[in-house]
């Protein structure tokens, strides 16, 4: 499926979406990914857009990941990113409860309204875990939230 144009070969492509409110690290998380690099960065305003290539086995993967702004005033801009997603990873920053208490009063209900695909595959990252002593949500309250709920979970 790749071209001609100098682009990688790829044998799949899927389509990730970040979400989750401004400040929990989206952003960090997708650069670190994406170029093995870790910045502090501003807010995203809008959305940002990086791509990634894997090989598994002997298939070649292309990740397509959109990196949405977390602030309310963009929530309509980003909500068409949703349509066609294969992948949405929910991420939360464990040292501000607010953050993991909007996956469920805000983020899932997105999910639930925006998504088009029933087969999609959800990820909860509680990111910041390096902050133990700052810690405001517990594991067992995250597994609380995906109990039930077909979803991966990681801590980073």
């Amino acid at each position: 499926m790749g071209s001609s144009s100098g682009q990688p070969e790829f044998d799949y492509l899927f389509k990730v979406l970040l979400i989750g409110d401004s400040g929990v690290g989206k952003s960090s998380l997708l650069l670190s990914f994406t170029s093995n690099t870790f910045d502090d960065l501003s807010p995203t305003i809008g959305v940002d857009f990086k791509v990634k290539y894997l090989t598994i086995g002997e298939k070649k993967l292309k990740l397509a990941i959109w990196d949405t702004a977390g602030q309310e005033r963009f929530r309509t801009l980003t909500s068409s990113y949703y349509r066609g997603a294969q992948g949405i990873i929910m991420v939360y920053d464990v040292t501000r409860r607010d953050t993991f208490t909007n996956l469920s009063d805000i983020w899932a209900k997105e999910i639930d309204l925006y998504s088009t695909n029933q087969d999609c595959i959800k990820m909860l990252v509680g990111n910041k875990v390096d902050k133990e002593s700052e810690r405001a949500v517990s594991k067992k309250r995250r597994h609380r939230l995906c109990s039930g709920v077909r979803m991966f979970v990681s801590g980073v």
